[in-house]
């Protein structure tokens, strides 16, 4: 280990005698871990900064990606990536749809019967 390595785990031990990270908010709790799989890796530490300070929202996100997915189905002439093309929109449509209405469309049993059927058919 690097002096700044060593010094920065001496800090930390410090701080842990001292008390200093026992009334951290959500102590104890298992962490929240994003699905970030739809951003392409080199994208993801600036998305989560966005997102962090508040510039992007998971519905604006959607949104942006079930727009590019409509722009390549448009131009796309090969079948079967078609197929692949449309089996993603409809997933981040169905994303979207239950983000925006929340809790009111899980309690419908119509839409529970639809999204099932949904999934079925993108799996």
């Amino acid at each position: 280990m690097d002096i700044i390595g060593m010094i920065a785990e001496d800090k930390i031990k410090r701080a842990m005698e001292k008390g200093v990270f026992d009334d951290l908010p959500g102590k104890g709790k298992p962490l929240e871990l994003e699905d970030l799989s739809a951003i392409p890796p080199e994208l993801r530490m600036g998305y989560k900064l966005l997102k962090n300070a508040g510039l992007i929202t998971d519905e604006k996100q959607l949104n942006k990606e079930i727009l590019s997915l409509r722009d390549l189905l448009k131009v796309c002439e090969d079948p079967s990536e078609r197929h692949t093309l449309q089996k993603k929109l409809n997933e981040k449509t169905l994303m979207l749809e239950k983000l925006v209405h929340g809790k009111q469309l899980d309690q419908n049993p119509s839409y529970r019967r639809y999204e099932e059927q949904v999934n079925q058919k993108i799996k």
